[in-house]
């Protein structure tokens, strides 16, 4: 058990640096740890997308707040993504509850490798980027898509929000910041679904339909006090280099789920 912990502490500060909850690192580790607890493996990938974003709603409160105390979190584009990653969120752990664990691994490595190439082929902008603040009914239908994405490859979202954010015109860091926020609806509303809309006793011991608890309990309390320091190493090195550490962590997470 002691190792839930330290993913915990190893996906905190991914939540502080990089917006995402530690989702993807997660999700990867417990498809290996899982069956050594009793799941069974064609119940493991389901399983581990549901532990994972349960834990990240503790995860991702930490890491917003922390931000928030740097004043990097936009409030009024949160205000607006809200409705739209809750649904999403929702819609998106009902369809992976209906698909083979296969699939669901495969929908992981093709978005790993998507966003980690548009980051690397984007350009930060120059100018504005701490005055934009991105607001209206179309980032309310964006957040439909990245909930519902986010349901299926089991994150909080920040691979999606962060570089629709920089696209956006938003500064790289204020990017992240804003995301760990949005992450925090997106994890509920996904995690929830997965709880509920699972099959009766699908998973053995103590769990909530497919999200096992000792797991998600054991990685958010200490991916809460890890964030933290994510956050500083954020604001610490320069938006560009923000962005190509988050281009190649995503390329060896798809990468290690192909040996899988």
């Amino acid at each position: 058990m002691l190792l839930f912990p330290l993913l915990g502490a190893i996906a905190g500060i991914l939540a502080g640096l990089l917006g995402i909850g530690g989702g993807i690192v997660l999700v990867t580790a417990l498809v290996w740890l899982l069956p050594l607890y009793g799941v069974p493996q064609d119940a493991a990938m389901h399983t581990a997308l549901a532990t994972a974003l349960a834990s990240i709603i503790l995860t991702g409160l930490s890491s917003a707040r922390a931000h928030h105390l740097r004043g990097s979190v936009l409030w009024r584009s949160v205000a607006w993504m809200l409705p739209g990653v809750l649904l999403g969120g929702w819609l998106g752990s009902w369809l992976a509850v209906l698909l083979d664990g296969d699939v669901l691994r495969w929908c992981v490595v093709a978005y790993c490798g998507v966003v980690g190439t548009q980051l690397l082929l984007s350009r930060t902008p120059e100018a504005g980027g701490d005055a934009v603040v991105p607001t209206g009914p179309g980032l309310s239908g964006a957040g439909v898509g990245i909930g519902a994405l986010s349901s299926i490859v089991g994150i909080g979202g920040g691979g999606m929000t962060v570089p629709l954010l920089v696209w956006l015109g938003v500064s790289p860091v204020r990017a992240v910041g804003t995301s760990s926020a949005c992450g925090v609806f997106v994890a509920f509303a996904a995690a929830a679904g997965y709880a509920l809309q699972a099959p009766a006793d699908v998973v053995p011991g103590v769990s909530w339909g497919y999200v096992y608890l000792p797991g998600a309990i054991g990685i958010a309390l200490a991916s809460v006090f890890a964030a933290p320091y994510g956050t500083r190493i954020a604001h610490a090195i320069s938006g560009a280099t923000l962005k190509r550490v988050f281009a190649l962590f995503l390329y060896l997470v798809g990468a290690s789920l192909l040996l899988l």
